[in-house]
């Protein structure tokens, strides 16, 4: 949420964030738009990415100066909330993290074309699994790069002389290669070519942490959406549900374990809502890796929790590919790593939080 907003304005810009979701996700949770789009390159559509460049969302959070809507993590964590309830593969939140650093640098030459959705430029930061930390080794292999084979640009983190460049560097004959991941999508891997990208800032290090920070933020409130929407299918099946001839949503054992499930999805909610305040308010520092990491441990674990048991609660047909809540775990077991795993996010709380704070 902007600081420059009241209590009242805040909430009516995260309604109206909410509101605009529609134009992407399709009401009553239609997977079909998904369900074609999976095991293909891109992976998405770019007519969509477009869309959301139009609507303002890949420049959410840069600052209106530099043709951004210059909002808060509020109305991201909102937006890819929804996101998540309709299991959008487009690679918004990438995206998002890649305008944050060309704004950062400056760029007047490939920001607008990445605002507008017309050009989709990821940022080639990671070089080992479960990380958070960019080594910016100049020659290493840049790892799991959503959905990479629909970039255009790649931004590259380099270290010079203890700071992190940034470089760009154009997709058309660049050394990538894909792999298939479990909800459809892909992972690129790119071996940076240096002699061909051009330099745009000496120093993005601190830009591309607090970059990090809110795209780990906006996965948890992704996965959120998620939850809420398995949850919402499989309490639709335990209601209409015949077996020994009463609905299965009446026996006591597993109205507990809906219980259960309802109260992960509240926590979950509690904690990203709270870090994106947090974050809103200007926390920074340990104070802001403390929030982040809360609600991306919380929303990675619950997320696999939820899922699986919705999976049960549905019985066999929950077990086929052919019905939509098992989308829902696929993408889960995706995103639940993606920007740090449960168990860097707890490791980093305990190392960042204050004293007696759990």
């Amino acid at each position: 949420m902007s600081a420059a907003l009241d209590d009242g304005d805040r909430l009516e810009s995260i309604r109206m964030i909410r509101d605009s979701a529609a134009a992407v996700v399709p009401p009553g949770g239609e997977l079909r738009r998904v369900r074609e789009l999976r095991w293909q390159e891109p992976g998405f559509d770019r007519g969509v990415l477009r869309q959301m460049g139009e609507m303002g969302w890949i420049g959410l959070r840069v600052p209106e100066a530099q043709g951004g809507a210059g909002l808060g993590l509020g109305e991201l964590c909102a937006l890819a909330e929804e996101l998540g309830a309709g299991l959008v593969p487009e690679p918004l939140i990438p995206c998002a993290l890649s305008a944050a650093l060309l704004a950062a640098a400056g760029d007047a030459e490939h920001l607008p074309a990445l605002l507008a959705g017309e050009r989709v430029a990821l940022t080639a930061w990671q070089e080992r699994a479960d990380t958070l930390e960019a080594p910016g080794a100049p020659d290493a292999p840049r790892r799991f790069l959503p959905m990479a084979a629909g970039a255009e640009l790649f931004l590259l983190p380099v270290r010079e002389g203890g700071r992190l460049a940034l470089y760009a560097q154009p997709a058309a004959g660049a050394d990538l290669a894909t792999e298939r991941t479990q909800d459809g999508g892909h992972y690129g891997t790119l071996r940076p070519d240096l002699g061909g990208a051009s330099k745009l800032a000496e120093d993005v290090g601190a830009a591309l942490e607090a970059a990090l920070d809110e795209a780990a933020l906006a996965t948890a409130a992704y996965l959120l959406g998620g939850m809420e929407r398995a949850f919402a299918m499989t309490l639709d099946y335990l209601k209409t549900r015949q077996q020994f001839g009463r609905i299965i949503g009446t026996f006591q054992a597993l109205q507990h374990r809906a219980a259960d499930l309802k109260m992960q999805i509240a926590l979950t909610r509690a904690s990203v809502e709270a870090a994106a305040a947090a974050l809103d308010a200007g926390a920074a520092g340990d104070a802001r890796r403390a929030a982040v990491s809360r609600a991306k441990a919380r929303a990675a674990e619950a997320a696999m929790l939820v899922q699986r048991q919705c999976i049960q609660l549905h019985g066999g047909i929950g077990y086929t590919d052919q019905y939509d809540v098992g989308l829902y775990l696929r993408k889960a077991m995706v995103l639940a790593n993606q920007y740090g795993s449960a168990a860097l996010h707890r490791r980093r709380f305990m190392a960042s939080a204050p004293e007696g704070e759990e």
